[in-house]
Order: structure tokens, then sequence, then C-alpha cells
């Protein structure tokens, strides 16, 4: 029987600090004392880059080559454009609305920069990166790499011109997200009208978040604003929003993966000793290699 989810917290955006020189950005999750490490799982890692102004500059701004084993990453861009190359041999541009979805899996080293023609420029920028574990099973497969345009999303119009959900990955409605995943994970884009209405139901295992990207919205009658994060409790299935204003909203629910997790730097294994062995197969050059 279906009931309506509570949700466990609003949670405002953390102080910001710097990955890079490129990323102003929030982390969410995970959090010592407010999040653990298996709060969200399938998802491991949210950092929110909110709304900043980057002035013009010929250098483009970013994080230079770093290597990453054992998940995915998922960068979608609300404003600005970044660009990606990683050690085997994808490149490519992450414009306004797209997503990047980045197996690291056994391992792969990758960079990430503000596209050069918007770093000459300097503009409003805005993005969020997740990161998505992988069941043990999975995290030595091989590297790959999904760019995914916005036109490519699966897309729900809502009724009197109210908005359109974007499906990235899942299935909302009946209509698919492109993205492939390796256990069963949903992620839209929520793009709304004041006075819109959506009605979600996710099982009642799956975590679930809302990031509001823009915005207010009442959700099961609790408002939650611009640059905060909705985490559900495990309690229930359904979930209703309406938007109080126009209003963009990142929704998450994915089913949890029940194994340990052990994290270390930009590694996320399931024990120790897979982080040792992940540090020195990057040392020892299996990663690849990406100039700068």
């Amino acid at each position: 029987m279906k009931k309506i989810r509570s949700i466990e917290s609003i949670l405002p955006p953390p102080a910001p600090h710097m990955v890079g020189n490129g990323f102003r950005v929030h982390n969410f999750f995970p959090r010592n004392g407010a999040m653990n490490v298996q709060r969200m799982s399938p998802f491991f890692l949210l950092d929110y880059g909110s709304k900043i102004e980057f002035p013009p500059s010929d250098t483009p701004r970013g994080v230079g080559p770093h290597p990453h084993r054992g998940f995915e990453t998922v960068t979608i861009a609300y404003h600005g454009k970044i660009a990606h190359q990683d050690s085997k041999g994808n490149s490519g541009i992450i414009s306004e609305g797209d997503v990047q979805w980045m197996t690291a899996a056994s391992g792969v080293l990758h960079k990430e920069y503000h596209e050069k023609e918007f770093s000459k420029q300097g503009g409003l920028f805005q993005m969020i990166q997740l990161w998505v574990n992988l069941p043990a099973k999975y995290k030595m497969s091989p590297p790959n790499y999904q760019p995914i345009r916005r036109e490519e999303f699966g897309q729900v119009v809502l009724p009197d011109e109210k908005g359109v959900v974007e499906i990235i990955a899942g299935n909302f409605n009946e209509t698919k997200g492109p993205a492939r995943s390796f256990t069963p994970i949903e992620m839209y884009n929520a793009r709304l009208k004041k006075g819109a209405n959506l009605h979600f139901s996710f099982p009642e295992n799956y975590n679930t978040g809302f990031m509001i990207v823009e915005g207010a919205v009442t959700i099961n009658e609790q408002q939650a604003t611009t640059d905060h994060f909705v985490l559900f409790a495990n309690d229930g299935t359904d979930i209703y929003l309406e938007a109080t204003e126009d209003a963009i909203v990142l929704i998450l629910s994915g089913e949890p993966i029940q194994e340990p997790i052990v994290p270390y730097g930009p590694f996320v294994m399931n024990s120790k000793q897979e982080i040792v062995d992940a540090y020195d197969d990057w040392n020892n050059g299996k990663f690849g290699v990406l100039e700068d």
C-alpha cells in the first residue's frame, strides 16, 4: 500500500570550498555527522556548484589530471560550459543542460576545465557533480564515457505548459532516460513554472533526495528553496511537489548497494586493501597517461 514519504531533513548549503580553481562547491554528502557514506547509496557524493560569476580569463580554470576508481562521476551543467578529457581518449564539452556520465570503474585519469571560449568571456557558472558507487562485481570493469545532450533526455511535458520533467536515467511516467547505470537509478531534472504540480512514487527502500537548483517548491507540505537539499526518510513511496515559484529541481532516487564502502581520496572501494591496490596501480601508470 502506498503512503506519503516523510521528509527527514532539509539541508541548507554547507560552506563552499574550491575544487581546483574553477569549481566552487557545497558538499551535501557524504558529511560527517549529517550524512554518512551509506545514507544516499548508490549516490556517494553530491558537490553542488551554486551560481557564481567568473571573470574572463585567458587561462581556463579547473582541475588538472587526477585518478578515479570504483565509481562513476555524473556532471550536470546548468550555467556555463565544462571541457572534459580522460586517459582513455574521451573528450567533450558539457554545455548548459547537458550531462557527462563517466564510469571510472577499474581506473581512469581525467581533467575538467572551463571550456576555452566560456573562460575567455567569463559569465555565470552553476553545476552539480555526483559520484555514483558501483557494486563490487563491477568496480574493475572497463571505464566508459556517456556524453548526453539535453535534447537526448526523455521528456514528460506537463499540462498547461507548466514545465517539463527531463529524464536523465530511469523511468518517469513510462518515459525512459538515456543514461545506462549499473544499479536501478532515477535521475530527473524538473523544470517547472509557478503552480506546477508533480507526483513521484519510488520504492520505499530507495534512498531519495531532491536538490533545489532554482526557485521554491512545496514538497509534502514543507517549503524548500534554492540551494537546499531535501532528504527523505525510507518510510513511504509517494512524494507530492508544487512549484511556488518558477523552479528547477534535481530528483535523485536509487536502490542502495548493500556492501561495505571504503573511500579514500579519489577512490571508492570495498576494503582497505583495494585502496592500497588502487594507489599502487595509479603510481605504476596503470591508469594511463594524461597531460595537463
